[in-house]
């Protein structure tokens, strides 16, 4: 009888050599078999089904969720960057809290993590520090009496 490739996963340490194969087969095959794509499709599968029994993602917030599906699929700033079709520079912003996440970012990656697009769109706080030009903004947006001659 034959083994099998894949199985249940039981562990964090299988877990972790699950997401970095499929890591390797999603990002380093350019042209995909369709047994690749099945391949891929199972790991996903699997990673998914571990993913929500033993994670929480309700109670966190959106940047610190995507930083840890980051880790835990072994992506870099680069890979995530070249998913979402926009610069190094903005995801760096996105996750040093400089920058929101658009409506087209949570939903590829929403569907890239197999999560509701809920779990990325929750209100947090942006460090966006206060430029001097805009300190006293207020002062642009009153009404200004006309003079009277």
């Amino acid at each position: 009888m034959e083994t099998l490739k894949y199985k249940v996963i039981k562990s964090e340490k299988q877990y972790n050599e699950y997401c970095q194969t499929l890591h390797d087969l999603d990002f380093a095959t350019k042209r995909k078999t369709k047994a690749i794509e099945d391949e891929i499709e199972l790991l996903t599968f699997l990673v998914e089904k571990y993913d929500e029994e033993h994670s929480n993602f309700e109670t966190l917030e959106p940047i610190p969720l995507l930083k840890s599906l980051m880790k835990d699929h072994k992506i870099k700033a680069v890979d995530l960057a070249n998913l979402l079709n926009v610069s190094e520079g903005l995801v760096s912003d996105m996750l040093n809290y400089k920058k929101g996440l658009s409506k087209g970012t949570i939903r590829i990656l929403s569907e890239r993590f197999k999560l509701n697009q809920e779990a990325f769109n929750r209100p947090y706080e942006l460090h966006v520090p206060v430029s001097s030009k805009f300190k006293d903004a207020k002062m642009m947006n009153t009404r200004k009496k006309p003079a009277i001659a």
